[in-house]
């Protein structure tokens, strides 16, 4: 009971990028930058996709959901991290706050990775069974899949940050991050982690490597498919709109993978922090960005609300 006192009243302090409070500026105002942006392409992709009746198709159906994550995942962590910089890493937060920070990342960063699995798959029946794309891609079919990615989002978040916070935390601490993250938060704990550190691992692993191997299998039926198509016009479409979607894959899962499934004798808490500055704040501005310029549909609808305002 006292030691669940003493971790009750922990308060968590996150480590300022530098201790010049010029460069501390400079990085709060790249920062806000990004974040401004990301919420900005990602709110106008979500915008577009519902007031343009032509792009109410599964593909931006879906489109439009993960940019409403990206918005969400990004509104998070972005606050608390552009009150710190300015504050030169004063401003607390309470270990239950740092634990709600971490659900919800995860909630939501795990709710992303599979509805990019299930955007993958989207992309196979839309290439490879272009006829009976409508049926085979209903829209309850849809809203389930939708339903689903949040689901699992939901049941991965809470046992992982559970596991966490069972943990005994003796003082208040200085976080070598920018938020709550799990391999962070974890070295702090006053207890031996050696089981948490192999759980994590483990469903790192499973949660990653299983929506991974579907997008996978996916493109490799979808290249199977696209090598048939006769006409040069039938694959350049069929790889567009793929492109952009792998692009993004690649951008996500190499990330999350370099930070997640790194052995535990080789992660650098400095390297850390900073490939989580490329998928917390760079690749949610690369998202609208990658969908915009490769898919022509979506530029065109872009284009025309431009010229309507």
């Amino acid at each position: 009971m006292e030691e669940i006192n003493k971790t009750a009243k922990v308060q968590f302090f996150f480590r300022p990028f530098s201790a010049d409070p010029k460069v501390q500026a400079l990085i709060f105002v790249a920062f806000l930058a990004m974040y401004l942006t990301s919420l900005g392409g990602n709110a106008l992709i979500a915008l577009i996709v519902q007031i343009n009746h032509s792009l109410h198709t599964p593909m931006y159906f879906f489109l439009a959901n993960l940019a409403a994550l990206e918005i969400l995942y990004t509104s998070c962590i972005a606050p608390l991290a552009l009150a710190n910089l300015l504050s030169m890493g004063r401003t607390p937060i309470s270990i239950t706050g740092c634990g709600t920070q971490m659900f919800f990342f995860v909630f939501l960063g795990g709710a992303d990775c599979v509805l990019l699995a299930v955007m993958a798959y989207d992309r196979l029946m839309a290439i490879r069974y272009p006829l009976g794309y409508t049926l085979l891609m209903s829209w309850p079919l849809c809203v389930e899949l939708m339903v689903g990615s949040l689901i699992l989002g939901f049941l991965l978040s809470l046992p992982l940050t559970v596991l966490i916070f069972r943990l005994p935390f003796c003082n208040n601490s200085e976080i070598y991050h920018f938020f709550c993250d799990m391999p962070a938060v974890m070295r702090l704990a006053c207890a031996d982690t050696h089981v948490h550190q192999t759980a994590l691992y483990a469903i790192s692993f499973t949660v990653l490597s299983i929506p991974l191997s579907m997008i996978f299998v996916s493109y490799v039926f979808i290249v199977v498919t696209v090598l048939r198509i006769r006409s040069t016009e039938g694959r350049r479409r069929a790889c567009s709109t793929c492109s952009a979607h792998l692009s993004v894959v690649l951008l996500h899962y190499g990330c999350t993978s370099f930070i997640y499934l790194s052995p535990r004798s080789s992660y650098s808490p400095e390297t850390g922090r900073v490939v989580s500055v490329v998928y917390t704040f760079i690749t949610p501005i690369l998202n609208p960005l990658i969908y915009s310029t490769r898919n022509k549909e979506l530029k065109n609808a872009l284009r025309r609300a431009l010229r309507r305002l």
